[in-house]
């Protein structure tokens, strides 16, 4: 899979702007190298490969996916052309990172699954929060006991992003709304901080006029009565904060929690300030956790494991449902 030295060699398929971050983050990735970059254009695959010096540009995604030098393919293509995207490299034996969210639903997330499974090839979503030492140390403190047992999380995800009805975040064709491209954060940490899948979801959205969820405000309840209570949009600014409430205590990551670098501990009377900055742009924590499993053999990361990302989805869905949300892939 890999080359001599184990080190690996990425592929990234789309050009976008969540793909140029990617770039970016790999030149401080440990033993990483983009080597290929494939587009439905060679002019913007050119541009790409241009901007972040990889020798190999393609065409194609299935130029890009008979690539030999490639070890691993990052996926950044729009939410409707995950799965799709992803069985390509996955029947062509490459492994795959694939942008969240995973899919554009819970059945399509199972297919790739179930895929990466029969073809014995490496697939991870890549939520790339899960990856952060802030979190990797947020775990380290609930397991440890710092804040008793937890039992409320209150996160929000929210932004407002320019009028476009054509863009990605309010095209309903594209998978537009807030719950898929910023609620899929605060889903997945819930899923994370309860280490199970809810019993019940409840919630309210506005659809706008494109029929996207321009807002919206969701709970979780999970075994024991364990709540998640979170709110994403992409109409309306919010702090970016998330905190998980124990019997003994609290974590909470303030400011731009998905990309943070810091959590405040309190615990009885005492409060304690952790800063714990991650290398490169963020990005980079990802791409080393993909390649620590691809240099030790694994098929799924333990970080983001198989049945955590389509757990996810399936809570996403059934949140949708409530709304009667369906994007025109899933009506034919």
């Amino acid at each position: 899979m890999t080359k001599e030295g184990n080190e690996i060699r990425w592929g990234i398929l789309g050009t976008g702007n969540i793909a140029g971050k990617f770039a970016e983050g790999l030149k401080a990735a440990t033993g990483a190298r983009l080597v290929a970059v494939g587009s439905r254009a060679q002019p913007s695959a050119d541009a790409f490969a241009d901007r972040f010096d990889a020798p190999n540009r393609h065409a194609s995604y299935e130029a890009l996916v008979a690539d030999p030098e490639v070890d691993i393919i990052y996926i950044s293509t729009p939410h409707p052309m995950h799965a799709e995207n992803a069985i390509l490299c996955l029947d062509h034996g490459k492994a795959v990172l694939c942008e969240k969210p995973f899919t554009l639903n819970a059945a399509e997330a199972r297919t790739v699954v179930e895929r990466a499974r029969e073809k014995g090839v490496f697939l991870m979503e890549a939520m790339w929060t899960r990856c952060l030492p802030v979190l990797a140390r947020t775990r380290e403190l609930i397991r440890a006991g710092a804040i008793g047992e937890p039992r409320l999380l209150v996160a929000d995800f929210a932004f407002r992003a320019g009028w476009n009805p054509e863009s990605r975040l309010l095209n309903l064709a594209l998978g537009g709304g807030g719950l898929l491209d910023v609620g899929v954060y605060c889903a997945s940490l819930a899923h994370w901080v309860f280490e199970d899948a809810p019993e019940d979801v409840a919630g309210l959205a506005h659809l706008g006029e494109t029929g996207v969820d321009e807002q919206a405000a969701w709970s979780l309840r999970f075994p024991g009565g364990r709540l998640a209570s979170c709110v994403s949009g992409v109409r309306t600014s919010t702090k970016h904060e998330a905190t998980l409430y124990g019997t003994e205590g609290s974590i909470r990551l303030p400011s731009h929690w998905w990309k943070g670098t810091r959590l405040i501990l309190t615990a009885g009377k005492s409060t304690e300030e952790m800063d714990l900055p991650y290398p490169g742009n963020g990005y980079t924590c990802e791409a080393d956790e993909a390649a620590r499993c691809l240099r030790k053999g694994l098929l799924e990361s333990p970080v983001i494991p198989w049945a955590e990302t389509v757990a996810t989805m399936e809570t996403l869905d059934r949140i949708r449902a409530l709304w009667g949300l369906a994007y025109p892939q899933e009506r034919s």
